[in-house]
C-alpha cells in the first residue's frame, strides 16, 4: 500500500512540463496514512519527470510526460499505469498488475498549489490518504494569474461584468484577454496592446503574488495597475489609477474570482 500511494502521486505529476506540481515535497505525517516522513523531488528533464522519494522506501526513476499506460519496472505491487485528467486541480490514476486494476487513486491540489492529497482505493480495504505540502519550486507569478477569472460585481463599485483570460505563454510571458489584449513578458519592457485606447503595456513581477502593470499612449504614461492575487489563489484584486483620453483622472479597485 505504501508503495502504491507514492505512485500514485508520481502519476499525476506525469500531466504536463508546466503542471504546478514539479517541485519539492514533505509528507504531512499528522494528516496522513503513510509513516514515517517521505521527502518527494520532481524536475523537467526534457520530456520526462525525474522523480526521486526518499526514505522508507527510495524511490528514484523518469517517466514520459505521455499521459497513456505506461510500465513500472521493479515493482511488485504493479507493473503498469494509467491516468487521466478530471480538471485543473484533480487527476485520476490506475494501477494495474498484468492488466488487472489493483488500485484507484485520486489526486487533488490545492488552490494555491501548496498542498496535494492522494486517496488511494483498493476493494475491500479502506481508502488511504496521503497529504504532502510544498517546500521548494512554489508557483510563479505567471502560474497564480493563470486562469479565468470573473469581476466579483458585489464587492465593486462598476458593476461592468467583465471576465478575463490569462495565460501562461513561454517561460516568463502571459496572454491576457478581456476588454483588451496583448502577450507580453514580465521583463519591463513594452508590448503592444489590442483593443485598447493605449498602446503599450510593460509587466513587472513584484512578487509571486503582485504584479505592476503601466500602459503607454503616445510615449506618455497614462495608467498604473496593480493586480494582487489573494494567498489561496482564488481572488484577484486590480487596482488602476491613470488619465483617460478625456483627461478624466481615474482610481478604481477592481475584484475578481477565478472561475
Amino acid at each position: 500500500m505504501y508503495k502504491l500511494a507514492l505512485f500514485g502521486l508520481f502519476a499525476a505529476i506525469q500531466l504536463g512540463a508546466a503542471d504546478p506540481r514539479i517541485g519539492s515535497w514533505t509528507l504531512v505525517s499528522a494528516q496522513s496514512s503513510l509513516d514515517p516522513p517521505n521527502k518527494l523531488s520532481i524536475t523537467r528533464l526534457h520530456d520526462e519527470v525525474h522523480v526521486v522519494i526518499s526514505g522508507d522506501p527510495h524511490l528514484d526513476f523518469t517517466a514520459k510526460l505521455n499521459g497513456h499506460e505506461g510500465s513500472v519496472p521493479g515493482n511488485p505491487a504493479f507493473n503498469q499505469i494509467q491516468l487521466r485528467r478530471i480538471d485543473k486541480h484533480q487527476v485520476e490514476i490506475k494501477q494495474k498488475k498484468d492488466g488487472a486494476v489493483v488500485a484507484t487513486i485520486r489526486d487533488k491540489l490545492s488552490r494555491d498549489a501548496n498542498e496535494l492529497t492522494s486517496t488511494t482505493s483498493q476493494e475491500g480495504r479502506a481508502d488511504k490518504i496521503t497529504v504532502w505540502t510544498r517546500t521548494g519550486g512554489k508557483r510563479s507569478a505567471t502560474d497564480l494569474f493563470a486562469g479565468e477569472w470573473t469581476e466579483d460585481q458585489s464587492k465593486t463599485r462598476l458593476r461592468q461584468g467583465l471576465t478575463l483570460k490569462i495565460e501562461a505563454e513561454g517561460k516568463d510571458g502571459v496572454r491576457f484577454s478581456g476588454d483588451f489584449s496583448y502577450s507580453a513578458r514580465f521583463d519591463g519592457k513594452e508590448y503592444d496592446l489590442k483593443n485598447s485606447a493605449n498602446d503599450t503595456v510593460a509587466l513587472q513581477r513584484i512578487d509571486a503574488h503582485t504584479v505592476d502593470s503601466t500602459y503607454c499612449r503616445d510615449d506618455q504614461i497614462t495608467q498604473r495597475d496593480r493586480w494582487v492575487v489573494s494567498p489561496d489563489g482564488t481572488q484577484m484584486t486590480r487596482t488602476t489609477s491613470g488619465t483617460l483620453e478625456t483627461g478624466q483622472q481615474i482610481k478604481e479597485t477592481l475584484i475578481f474570482r477565478k472561475q
